[in-house]
């Protein structure tokens, strides 16, 4: 059985690559639904539609585990996913979201006081991050900045034009005097340099590919019986619901090596 990863785009490789790296002895598939790409500015229900149709294609490709790696579909659809769909669908099977951890990560240093959060436009909405952190930490301040264009800015392997976006989204969270700054997206680490160029020393950066792979690590070690069913070939398989010459250049950048991919139809 496989750990499978997904993601609306392809910025689920950052945190496929960081899985692989830290824990490379399992097999693993990703999916990523290129052709719908972006997910933040569709509504509630179609995300969790697009959120299902690749739960169904993962455990029917033999996945014991999902790890959602589109903050979007974390924030608006995985929790229905988890409590409504599994136990009638897949009771046995599980499926993981980012957002919980990430948030977790940015309040482990009890200093941080004021934390921005930069996401898609759904993520931003759904208050997702807010009820997260709120749990961890009542007295904590959230200042919430939605940023459209990053993502088909990234997907179209653009980013030498992002500079003067990230200004306009950075400069309403530094005036808020934040202690740190939630990349809330899997495509925003490659605008990590950028970012953190921008934002200064004070201001601590949350990239979700520095934190998942111990995150799952951890969790796999609370799970042993789950340890027991995945396989450990060191297997990975790369699929996406649309191929382009755009893909296949992100690929490389963003995971390192060369990627073969599959296409598939959800």
């Amino acid at each position: 059985m496989k750990i499978g990863i997904f993601d609306s785009g392809l910025g689920g490789l950052f945190v496929t690559k960081a899985l692989v790296k830290e824990l490379p002895q399992y097999d693993y598939v990703y999916l990523g639904d290129t052709q719908r790409v972006p997910y933040g500015n569709r509504s509630h229900e179609t995300v969790y539609k697009f959120l299902k149709e690749a739960v169904d294609y993962l455990f029917a490709h033999d996945c014991e585990l999902i790890i959602v790696a589109c903050n979007t579909a974390s924030a608006e659809a995985l929790r229905k996913v988890q409590q409504e769909y599994l136990p009638r669908h897949y009771p046995k099977r599980r499926v993981l979201g980012i957002i919980i951890p990430t948030a977790e990560a940015a309040l482990k240093d009890h200093k941080i006081k004021r934390v921005g959060v930069l996401a898609t436009q759904g993520t931003v909405d759904s208050r997702a991050y807010i009820r997260e952190l709120k749990k961890i930490r009542p007295d904590v301040s959230i200042f919430q900045q939605a940023a459209p264009l990053l993502v088909p800015l990234i997907e179209s392997n653009a980013i030498e034009f992002a500079d003067p976006i990230l200004h306009s989204y950075l400069q309403p969270l530094s005036r808020k005097n934040i202690d740190a700054l939630i990349l809330g997206c899997t495509h925003y680490p490659i605008l990590k340099k950028q970012i953190k160029e921008i934002c200064g020393p004070d201001i601590k950066v949350i990239s979700q590919d520095e934190i998942i792979s111990a995150k799952l690590a951890d969790y796999l070690g609370r799970h042993p019986k789950i340890v027991k069913r995945l396989g450990k070939n060191k297997r990975r398989e790369f699929l996406v619901t649309d191929l382009t010459a755009a893909t296949k250049i992100l690929s490389m950048k963003w995971f390192g090596t060369d990627v073969k991919f599959r296409l598939v139809r959800l």
